[in-house]
């Protein structure tokens, strides 16, 4: 195939090439070298005329699709530009200028023409999936730019077109080279599909697992995802058909693949960000010994507390009508039923949660006794911030903490501290 080319092209006159060759033998160039200058004279006119050519182009091309870009708002024209696509098309005539010429240029070396010829069909090969890849980078990024699919993983579906792309470039390539028809390499590689298989492990198990994210909406760019196992904890940045990767809150980036998204266990704070409230769980230990009923005077001092006047009013009622039912003797205090100093803070507590502007109103607040352990008894605050906002949670916490500490003594109660170091314990600062 290739000999009959080869006598076809070296048979062909072409009247460009003979003139240039007339002119450097009139001008005295010697015959052995007229040939050798004739090549180098044409693809120097030949390089300057692509370079020119390609630069108008490209310049117009710019020039065009910004100004539609801007009268039409299309955003898709304004990231076809971003993404080089007139840079791309721009080449189309040049590439055309080079095909045409390379008869003309090569007209005395035809076993060079037929290679040249190749690579030019190979580089018109990576030249349309560049072209096609700056299309779909361009829509992708036009997909992006939509607030309802800002966080989807466009990048994997964008990562497989390309794939595809680049697969059906090197079955071409490969028929180029070797002769041979797309049809049989198709075929060949069929019966290799074992090895693919294995080549391409990582790469098939991360695109099932990103359409598995994708469709059950597990993970979206921007979520708040902690996965002990692989010490990622922070927000998902990007996700690709191979990588999943999470900015730590300590800045640095963890890499995991996108199959262990669905095969392990992680935990996705999306929820608590779109709720708008985040959750306290939290105890203090109150040293039971402190615990104790109220007399009737520190009841009276108490009612001076506006979280808990109510309640006391309301509650001490109730507890007078119920000694009185059953006739309790109230000589002493264990009889019937009595006000506690725990009970009363931990309403106490309930009622200034409620309050606290910071504090979630629709989420739910629950301040409970656990289990008492050796460090006392704990009381549990359970509820939830009204922002999300990681630095400002914390200075809630902080705030409700440090008030509900100081409360304490105003019921005579005693919160739980470890003096099981003397040192400590007698208030020394050991030496360093």
């Amino acid at each position: 195939m290739d000999e009959e080319k080869i006598e076809q092209i070296s048979r062909s006159t072409n009247a460009i090439s003979e003139w240039s060759i007339q002119l450097l033998t009139d001008a005295g160039i010697p015959e052995n070298w007229v040939k050798y200058i004739n090549l180098l004279l044409l693809l120097s006119v030949l390089v300057l005329l692509v370079f020119m050519v390609q630069y108008l182009t490209r310049r117009i091309l710019n020039a065009v699709l910004n100004r539609v870009s801007r009268l039409t708002g299309i955003e898709f024209l304004r990231h076809l530009s971003e993404r080089r696509f007139p840079h791309y098309l721009a080449m189309i005539i040049p590439f055309s200028l080079v095909k045409g010429s390379i008869p003309i240029i090569f007209d005395h070396f035809p076993r060079t023409m037929v290679m040249v010829d190749k690579l030019v069909d190979i580089f018109l090969i990576f030249y349309v999936i560049w072209l096609i890849s700056s299309i779909v980078n361009a829509f992708s990024d036009t997909l992006r730019s939509r607030p309802s699919l800002a966080d989807k993983p466009l990048d994997s579906y964008v990562q497989v077109v390309k794939i595809i792309l680049y697969a059906i470039g090197f079955i071409v390539l490969f028929s180029i080279l070797t002769g041979q028809k797309p049809g049989v390499i198709l075929g060949g590689l069929g019966a290799a599909s074992a090895i693919l298989m294995l080549i391409f492990k990582d790469t098939i198990l991360g695109f099932v697992a990103s359409m598995q994210v994708s469709t059950n909406d597990m993970v979206r760019i921007g979520d708040w995802v902690t996965m002990p196992k692989y010490g990622a904890d922070g927000d998902v940045i990007q996700i690709t058909l191979t990588t999943v990767k999470i900015r730590n809150f300590d800045k640095t980036i963890t890499t995991i693949p996108p199959y262990s998204l669905v095969s392990d266990s992680f935990q996705n704070w999306r929820g608590m960000v779109e709720t708008g409230g985040r959750r306290v769980k939290r105890s203090i230990y109150v040293k039971q010994s402190s615990i104790r009923f109220l007399s009737d005077e520190e009841v009276k001092e108490l009612l001076k507390v506006q979280a808990v006047n109510q309640y006391i009013s309301t509650r001490s009622q109730e507890i007078e009508a119920y000694n009185q039912s059953v006739g309790a003797d109230k000589s002493l205090a264990l009889n019937g039923r009595n006000l506690t100093n725990m009970g009363l803070f931990r309403e106490y507590i309930k009622n200034w949660l409620s309050l606290h502007p910071d504090v979630h109103k629709e989420m739910l607040l629950l301040v409970r006794q656990l289990q008492p352990t050796s460090k006392g008894l704990p009381l549990e605050l359970y509820f939830f911030t009204a922002t999300t906002e990681w630095e400002r949670y914390e200075d809630i916490t902080s705030d409700v903490f440090d008030h509900v500490t100081a409360a304490a003594r105003f019921f005579d109660l005693e919160l739980f501290e470890d003096i099981s170091n003397p040192v400590l314990a007698a208030g020394i600062t050991p030496e360093p």
